[in-house]
């Protein structure tokens, strides 16, 4: 293709806050994901595109950055190409204006500007939600002073080796559990407190995904109430979770919840290994039982559970079930357009599905077992 000619001295400068996230699968496609913070917009860009966009800093001119991607991908750009980047970036409003001055980010503690109320369905008496701070950002941050050296130093593997501890004892002790949870389901004063306990648990687990994202640098969007009657929950939104730089970090926020679930039931089960024998001790086993099985559940590796969201970044890929259910249709369907599909990609959406069926069916075998050691006990 011929070389730009008629836009090769512009220098335009995408906006600086503008969200990129890491090569991310999807079907059998390498993508990138794009947001505008401001708007809450977001798209896909292709490898390509992605490192275009990098390149457009306001500092070097489209005919600098023409050759270096005739570099790394060994061919030029021509005009139309060019024209249809910038119309697709600007026409999102992702290019700084000739002239104008980059639209400030937010200062620590401060919401980002957005543009007239939040969308969706609104609040009826069956559903809905209601934010419960003005500003969630600065909340996370207030929380985050106060528990957050404990993603520093040693305190995460020692928080990890401590829930591990927890969560084998009560294996061993299974039996035990199971007799305090027949006796909380038998007691009708029990069952509302332990329900109360696992609902603050639950508060405080989408609380921890908040300290948690704003430790690594992510922005909590909302903290508030959402009903989908007879349930009421508390939920905490990470505005940029996908677009956090290190994967690592990714893993650690989706999981924080429900380790803190854990965490939350270490002081009764210190209690429950030191009570004697009698209806408080079973009390305490019934909690620590529906306790730990809610932390569980969270890790199970179906949407939309955490656990899906930790499989799916420890993967490096987006929309797992969507492009799992995808690419395993064709397998089975052995449609040539399986072929299509990376190594990676087969590896990976084969992994999940296999593990998709076998969590299902664990689960359900699980429900009936519990089911039935309830009844009988």
């Amino acid at each position: 293709m011929r070389p730009v000619t008629a836009l090769a001295g512009l220098r335009p400068r995408l906006r600086p806050e503008v969200l990129i996230s890491e090569p991310l699968l999807h079907g059998p496609r390498t993508v990138h994901l794009v947001k505008d913070p401001v708007s809450g917009r977001s798209f896909e860009v292709g490898p390509r595109e992605r490192f275009l966009m990098s390149r457009l800093d306001g500092a070097r001119t489209l005919a600098e950055a023409g050759e270096e991607y005739a570099g790394a991908f060994g061919k030029r750009l021509a005009d139309d190409h060019w024209r249809r980047l910038l119309a697709l970036l600007g026409g999102r409003g992702l290019l700084v204006a000739e002239g104008a001055a980059a639209a400030p980010s937010p200062a620590p503690g401060e919401s980002e500007p957005r543009n007239g109320p939040p969308k969706g369905p609104r609040n009826g008496p069956l559903r809905g939600s209601v934010r419960l701070v003005a500003d969630a950002h600065a909340t996370a941050t207030r929380l985050h002073r106060v528990a957050g050296f404990l993603l520093r130093g040693p305190w995460p593997a020692a928080l990890l080796v401590l829930v591990a501890a927890v969560e084998t004892v009560l294996v061993l002790r299974l039996g035990e559990l199971l007799d305090g949870a027949a006796r909380v389901f038998g007691n009708p004063v029990l069952l509302v407190g332990v329900a109360t306990l696992l609902w603050l648990s639950t508060a405080l687990h989408e609380l921890a995904h908040g300290v948690a994202a704003r430790h690594y640098g992510g922005r909590v969007g909302e903290i508030g109430l959402r009903w989908r009657l007879p349930v009421i929950m508390m939920y905490c939104t990470v505005d940029n979770y996908p677009y956090l730089s290190v994967r690592r970090h990714r893993v650690v926020v989706a999981a924080a919840g429900a380790v803190t679930n854990v965490l939350f039931l270490v002081p009764f089960f210190a209690w429950w290994l030191a009570a004697p024998e009698g209806a408080t001790r079973e009390a305490l086993a019934g909690l620590l039982f529906l306790g730990s099985l809610q932390a569980l559940a969270m890790l199970v590796p179906l949407p939309p559970l955490d656990g899906y969201t930790i499989v799916g970044q420890m993967l490096g890929v987006t929309r797992l079930a969507e492009s799992s259910r995808g690419y395993l249709a064709l397998v089975l369907r052995r449609d040539p357009a399986a072929a299509a599909y990376p190594r990676r990609a087969r590896l990976a959406y084969t992994a999940y599905g296999a593990c998709a069926v076998l969590a299902a069916a664990l689960l359900l075998t699980a429900l009936a077992l519990l089911t039935t050691a309830l009844l009988t006990t």
